[in-house]
Parts: C-alpha cells; sequence; structure tokens
C-alpha cells in the first residue's frame, strides 16, 4: 500500500501563542479565558488616523475606482485628516450634538471620511445597508431604522439613486449630504462640506471623547429577527482593535497590509473587523465594488488580478467563486497567491470543497498552503469573542477567546455548549430596547450570543471549538429528534459540491428533513441540454438525486437524512430579508416566505417539481 504524499507546509505566519486557562465548574460550565493581557488601547478610533498622518502620512490609506474611466482615486492619510477634520468641523456647527450621522449608501472614500469626522464631532456613526433604499417598495424597515435613529444628517453617494427612499425618510431636521446629484430633496454637496475650515473647536471636540462616548449604532442583520440598534462604544472599539492586533505579531513578519475587500461596512465583518484593523495596522484598503453574485464578481477578479492582497476576508460564498475562478485562470491565482500572508472567512462554515480548491492553488502557486483564520463574534461583541490564531486543517471552528475576553460554555445535550461572552467588546445594550438588554446576558453579566458550539478534543481545550449551530434555528421533527440547522446546511452543500450554491432546511413539526435549492450557474452548466425549466431538466435532476442519495448512507439518521429537495430558481430576496449583503441566507425569513415552495416539499403524492431522494 502507498503512503500517503505528505501535505505542503503552511505559509509561516507569527499567531498568538495558545495559551488558554480552563476553570471546570461542578455543573459543567466551563470559562476559557487567554492568559495573555491585553495590550494597551487607544484612547479612540480617530486617534489611529492622527498617528498615521504623522508617521505614515504618504502612504495610501482608502483607494476607490471612481469617474468615466474607472481608475483608482487614492487618498492618504494625511489628507484623509485634512478631511476628517474638516467634516467634523462641519457638523459642529450644525450644533446638534449627539444626533447620529445615517449612511445610506455603501463603502466609499466619502464615507470612510465621514464615519471618521462624526466620531470626532461625537455624532455616533450610522451605516446601513443599501438595499433597505434601494430595494424595497415601502422603505417599511427603513423608516424604523430612521425613527429609531432620529439622525440629524442622512450621507448618500448619489442623491438621484437614492431619490425615492429620501423622499421617504428626510425632513426639514434631517439634513442630506451627498456626493453627486441633487435628486428631489435639499441636499447639501460634499464637495462644499470637505472645504469647511476647521477651528480650534475640532481639537477640543476630540479632547472631549472618551471610552464611555458612543461611536456608532449598527443594526443587526437580521438574521434571526428584526433589525435592532446596537450601542457601539469607543471602549468597545479600541478594546476590539487591540485584541484583534495581536492575534497576529507583525513585529515578527513586518508585512504591509494592503487589502482588497467588499465586505459591506453597515456590517461587523467589513466595518469593524476591516475598516478599524486597516487603520491599526496603518494598512491600504482598496475599496471593491464586486460582490461574490453572478453580475458583480467580475469587478472583484479584475481587482485581483491587478492588486496582490497581503490578507484577503470574506465569505464562504465569495471563496466559493473565487477558487471557480482561479481554476481556468492561473494568472488571477498568481496576483491572488503572491503576497497573500493568510486568509480569513465569517459569517458561516467553509465548505470542505472550496477550502481543498483553494489550498490545491495555494501550493501550486507558492509551495505552501495558506493558514485559514476565522473570526467569531456579532454585531454585540463587535466581531470579537473568538479567533482561529494558528494553522489547522479543519474548517467550521470557533477558535479560542482572543486576548481580554472570556468565554462561558453552558452544558447543552450531548458535548454541545451555548456560548456566552464577557469583555469590554460587548454592547452596553440596544437602543431603546431594555426588554431585550435585560434579556442579553446571564446572572454573571455575560452576554449570550445565541450559538452552539463543541471542543475539538474534549481533553485539549487548546484544539479549540467548532460551531454546532445557531440554537434559534434549530427544530424538531415529529419524532421529537433535534435538526442541527447549521451543520446540515453545509454538509448537504458538501454533498452535492459543486452543484449548489446554499441551502434552506425545512422540517420543523414534519415527518422528514427536506431542503429548498439554490444551484450553482457554473456547476450545473454542462448539464443543461435545452431551454426548459431547470426545475425538471433530467440530468440535472439525476445528479441532484444521486448525490444525496450517496449522502444519505452515511447520513442515516431521521435529524441528518434527506428526502427531498425542491430546486428554487428565483435568488433570494435582500429586499425582503432572505439574505444580508454578506450573501448569508436567513433561514428563518426564507422559511416564511416560501410557504408554497415548503408545502411543494410535502406535497402527496410528491410533487412532479420535487426531486424525491431513495
Amino acid at each position: 500500500m502507498e503512503e500517503a504524499e505528505p501535505l505542503a507546509p503552511f505559509r509561516d505566519v507569527p499567531f498568538l501563542d495558545r495559551n488558554i486557562e480552563v476553570d471546570r465548574r461542578a455543573d459543567g460550565t466551563v470559562i476559557l479565558r487567554n492568559r495573555i493581557a491585553l495590550n494597551p488601547i487607544a484612547p479612540h478610533l480617530p486617534w489611529y488616523l492622527r498617528r498615521n498622518a504623522v508617521e505614515c502620512g504618504d502612504r495610501t490609506w482608502l483607494a476607490q475606482r471612481q469617474g468615466a474611466a474607472n481608475e483608482w482615486v487614492h487618498l492618504t492619510y494625511a489628507e484623509a485628516l485634512s478631511n476628517v477634520d474638516a467634516v467634523t468641523q462641519w457638523l459642529l456647527d450644525l450644533d446638534r450634538p449627539g444626533r447620529p450621522v445615517m449612511v445610506l449608501s455603501g463603502n466609499s472614500i466619502e464615507h470612510g471620511v465621514l464615519a471618521l469626522a462624526a466620531m470626532q464631532a461625537s455624532m455616533p456613526h450610522v451605516p446601513v445597508t443599501p438595499a433597505y433604499s434601494l430595494k424595497s417598495s415601502d422603505f417599511g424597515t427603513l423608516r424604523s431604522m430612521v425613527d429609531t435613529i432620529d439622525p440629524a444628517v442622512l450621507f448618500v453617494q448619489d442623491a438621484e439613486a437614492f431619490s425615492s427612499a429620501l423622499a421617504a425618510v428626510a425632513g426639514p431636521d434631517r439634513l442630506v449630504v451627498c456626493v453627486r446629484g441633487t435628486g428631489s430633496v435639499v441636499a447639501h454637496s460634499w464637495h462644499n462640506v470637505v472645504q469647511t475650515l476647521p477651528t480650534p473647536d475640532v481639537a477640543r471636540a476630540i479632547d472631549a471623547i472618551d471610552h464611555d462616548t458612543v461611536a456608532k449604532y449598527m443594526f443587526t442583520s437580521a438574521s434571526t429577527g428584526a433589525p435592532k440598534a446596537v450601542t457601539i462604544t469607543q471602549r468597545m472599539i479600541v478594546t476590539a482593535t487591540a485584541s484583534n492586533a495581536m492575534n497576529v505579531d507583525r513585529s515578527r513578519d513586518p508585512y504591509r497590509t494592503l487589502m482588497v475587500d467588499w465586505l459591506p461596512w453597515s456590517h461587523v465583518a467589513g466595518g469593524t473587523a476591516v475598516f478599524h484593523r486597516i487603520l491599526e495596522e496603518q494598512g491600504t484598503l482598496y475599496i471593491d465594488a464586486g460582490r461574490p453574485t453572478p453580475t458583480d464578481f467580475d469587478t472583484t477578479l479584475e481587482n485581483l488580478r491587478e492588486l496582490s492582497p497581503s490578507n484577503f476576508s470574506s465569505m464562504p460564498l465569495g471563496y466559493a467563486k473565487l477558487v471557480e475562478a482561479m481554476d481556468s485562470d492561473p494568472e488571477l491565482a498568481h496576483s491572488f497567491f503572491e503576497n497573500l500572508r493568510f486568509a480569513t472567512y465569517s459569517g458561516a462554515r467553509l465548505p470542505d470543497d472550496t477550502y481543498q480548491r483553494f489550498q490545491f492553488h495555494a501550493v501550486e502557486q507558492t509551495g505552501h498552503r495558506v493558514p485559514f483564520t476565522a473570526g467569531y463574534g456579532s454585531t454585540e461583541t463587535l466581531a470579537a469573542a473568538a479567533y482561529v490564531y494558528w494553522a489547522s486543517e479543519r474548517t467550521g471552528l470557533v477558535g479560542l477567546p482572543q486576548a481580554g475576553i472570556e468565554l462561558k460554555l453552558v452544558p447543552m445535550e450531548g458535548e454541545r455548549y451555548e456560548i456566552r461572552v464577557k469583555s469590554d467588546t460587548v454592547t452596553p445594550g440596544y437602543l431603546d430596547r431594555d426588554d431585550l438588554n435585560s434579556e442579553a446576558r446571564d446572572e454573571d453579566g455575560y452576554f449570550r450570543m445565541g450559538d452552539s458550539a463543541a471542543f475539538v478534543d474534549p481533553n485539549d481545550p487548546s484544539e479549540g471549538l467548532v460551531f454546532t449551530g445557531r440554537v434559534a434555528e434549530e427544530f424538531k421533527l415529529l419524532s421529537g429528534t433535534f435538526v442541527r440547522v447549521t451543520s446540515l446546511r453545509v454538509t448537504a452543500v458538501d454533498a452535492a459540491a459543486p452543484f449548489l450554491t446554499d441551502v434552506v432546511v425545512a422540517g420543523a413539526d414534519r415527518a422528514f428533513v427536506a431542503l429548498l435549492v439554490w444551484l450553482n450557474a457554473e456547476g450545473v452548466r454542462s448539464l443543461i441540454d435545452g431551454e426548459e425549466d431547470i426545475r425538471m431538466e433530467p440530468r440535472v435532476r439525476e445528479v441532484l438525486r444521486s448525490a444525496f442519495a450517496q449522502y444519505n448512507l452515511s447520513h442515516p439518521g431521521m435529524s441528518t437524512r434527506v428526502d427531498r429537495i425542491l430546486i428554487l430558481t428565483d435568488a433570494p430576496s435582500q429586499a425582503r430579508g432572505e439574505i444580508n449583503d454578506k450573501g448569508y441566507i436567513n433561514q428563518r425569513r426564507v422559511l416564511e416566505l416560501r410557504t408554497d415552495e415548503v408545502s411543494m416539499l410535502y406535497a402527496e403524492p410528491v410533487h412532479p417539481m420535487v426531486i424525491e431522494i431513495p
């Protein structure tokens, strides 16, 4: 018998040591603490910009393709400081202390400047998912957000594109600032705002910031309910930033941070883990206008052919599309891996097929595998709770607590634990939601994450925790058997790779598990013969039936086997909350909105559109 070929070594990255204190209580609760002390924290987030303007003022902070030529426009740290102070003065001149600044449009150079200016003026920055303005017919969710926040300023990149949304929520007490256009409401030009001359009031405003100053309100992504405004203080931001910075010791690997990133600043992964990190690391962020969608991902690929990132962050769907492109484009693979130190994913477990194909290209281009880190956290913990700060063969890990963070693991059934967090990174509460705030923490002050995890090796906690699902997404079959939705979704996509992009699990109070599935257009292209409804395409149906029949042989239990599947031909709706702008599917919302499709799955006799799995 031939021995298996040894795996290529991982690229050497000086990660934080795994030095974890484990406190096991009599009731089975486990407390995990990082023994490594947190480094000193900064006074506030704008402090990083002011430091960088002095130490590396000529370095690009933000770059973005703009104008008819679609060429990169660069903003250096020194230029940024000048612009931020000008906008701070304009905000102070409004004389609306403490009133928030709400951004309805997406990532941009101007958005980045405004975010820090709002913080310097102690007017909380509130980034909002653009879909609530651009893809809604009644603006109900947007109105609710605006009523909750009561912003003094509404910012949009293009007033004409956002004209309908602005007409719905703007008013005499809410000034509109736009970069382009005028729209149907009175708007202030960004060009004029940024020309404001700073006075000593700016320095006084900055001196007044302390760690308890509210820096942001961020709305939850509604993956488990209606959006809520999470209060984010400067203490949370600088603690999380200091903690995240310790995961890799850059003094022993002094690479220049360069990121090409699309993750939206209205969500915690892009708006804190990436945006704040770039400032702390004195790095450069190229704002990627692409997204992992069929229409927009070519933009990301174009940027990655031109730019070689030092580290890269995306959602699992983004990585799946990236490796798919690299399979037929070695020049893209070369550019992507040339300077890459490590990659990060968040939002969901990275499917095994995607991970293996990614590492194949990494070894082909560099001779090394690239470590995949993974951050675990939430909007309420500012993406800082646990981190995979070591090279691992596994995906789906929660990791271990970062410096300055404690995890409380409360026993559930089997080997699972409910995750709770205590740290200065945890929010003081939801705005105007005392009913939720009283339930958010347990009797010891730990924040309830609503997730579950298990030890990779119960005898060796240093191997970390593996994510086992959102507790709110789990359900029981008629038999009383629990279905762990998160793990089933990932294994189902793996089982049918590369033919599916995502699935939603049905079966609550039903006799068996069934799936609603979305096809991967590239994966099934060779299986499509004609123009008939793809749900009835014989080769597509057969390949899915065969894949899940094979899957059921190794997953025979009622909670894991799949009895029926139905192909969905319309994409998940962002406006209706089925998917957020990170690409994460809201399982519960899809099932709520697609009751007809769920009924088809369970119809008797079996509906012709449904694929029955032996």
